[in-house]
């Protein structure tokens, strides 16, 4: 598992993956990071260009986006994408690029939908249970957008924006467009 980015997501998302039994390669531009996370689940720590052509099974930007660009696709050596970082494809046509290449890429407005979900519970009210509902609700919508990218031809994102344009297309005029959207991509 390359984990690039070790601060508060990052550390958190390292912790389960140590305890669920990952090897973890990690790296920050901040080291003290990087090297507290290696010190508390035993991780190997690489320089911040190195994560990109670490063998793992899975890459997880959780820092900056952008880091999925025509210089560090070709390096990467993994299955999937799958991370906290927004915006990690630099362009869209990244989405396709990793695709061509046999990445399966979780897309990052879906993957990390959790946190805004999150922010449901004193913004609009929603009780506990309802969000843990949802928040549970984005692994089977990431099954929902694999299944129509192959389906269809088409890149994870791509089907990610299709699918979410398809449930705002049909969603109640009635609800307000924010939770439109939260239900677009978590239902």
């Amino acid at each position: 598992m390359a984990l690039q980015g070790c601060g508060s997501v990052g550390y958190h998302l390292g912790k389960e993956l140590h305890d669920a039994g990952a090897k973890l390669i990690v790296t920050d531009i901040d080291e003290k990071r990087a090297r507290r996370l290696a010190k508390d689940f035993n991780a190997q720590v690489v320089a911040p260009d190195d994560i990109y052509r670490v063998n793992a099974d899975i890459f997880a930007p959780c820092a900056l986006g952008g880091v999925i660009n025509d210089q560090t696709l070709p390096q990467l050596k993994v299955e999937i994408v799958a991370g906290a970082a927004n915006n990690q494809l630099l362009e869209d046509r990244h989405g396709a690029a990793l695709s061509e290449r046999g990445i399966l890429y979780a897309p990052d407005y879906v993957a990390n939908a959790g946190g805004v979900i999150n922010v449901c519970i004193g913004a609009l009210g929603w009780e506990r249970a309802r969000t843990d509902a949802k928040v549970e609700a984005i692994y089977d919508t990431l099954l929902v957008i694999f299944k129509l990218a192959e389906a269809e031809g088409i890149s994870t994102s791509l089907a990610a924006d299709r699918l979410a344009e398809r449930r705002l297309a049909i969603g109640s005029s009635g609800e307000l467009k924010s939770s439109r959207m939260m239900n677009a991509i978590t239902s």
